[in-house]
């Protein structure tokens, strides 16, 4: 089955495998702003929040990585938000600077696009990742996944964070 978002209104579909909720999530590796790879193993065992945007050098991308720096000081140290974008690295590090992001971690599919691929989200055509949100919990299970239908809109913030809050309630 084929997939597909608007981009500015016109329809792009989306390159790799479709993730849905429920199911194992794969595992990727990323890069990180010193070059170096990233593997989404290395954060096992925490929940999981994977936020996807095409660039940070927009600014619907901008918002989107400003409120889950935000959300994040408050969700606990058992929950880590991986921002990803296919961007270089540089400009990652650049944007992070600029707009006091700290506490998320901020990372690059520009090599391989493994996590694109591997979760649906390659704008094909583009080169870019879609805009959305996976939520995986501590035992490597997709527990929520959104794909912005239009790219250029914010994701529900609210929805990903009720799931998280959900999985983090002792």
């Amino acid at each position: 089955m084929e997939y597909e978002v608007t981009f500015g209104g016109k329809p792009v579909k989306l390159a790799g495998r479709h993730c849905e909720a429920g199911e194992k999530a794969p595992s990727f590796t990323l890069t990180d702003g010193s070059l170096q790879p990233v593997a989404s193993t290395q954060f096992s065992g925490k929940v999981r929040v994977y936020s996807i945007f095409p660039s940070v050098d927009t600014p619907v991308c901008s918002l989107q990585n400003i409120r889950f720096n935000r959300e994040a000081s408050k969700l606990g140290d058992d929950v880590v938000v991986l921002s990803i974008s296919v961007d270089l690295p540089f400009a990652q590090k650049r944007f992070c600077a600029a707009e006091g992001i700290d506490r998320v971690h901020v990372l690059s599919d520009y090599r391989d696009l493994d996590f694109g691929m591997k979760y649906g989200f390659v704008l094909e055509g583009l080169r870019l990742l879609a805009r959305g949100v996976v939520v995986v919990d501590r035992d490597d299970r997709v527990r929520y996944v959104e794909y912005v239908p239009e790219v250029t809109h914010e994701p529900d913030y609210d929805k990903a964070l009720a799931v998280v809050r959900e999985l983090t309630v002792k």
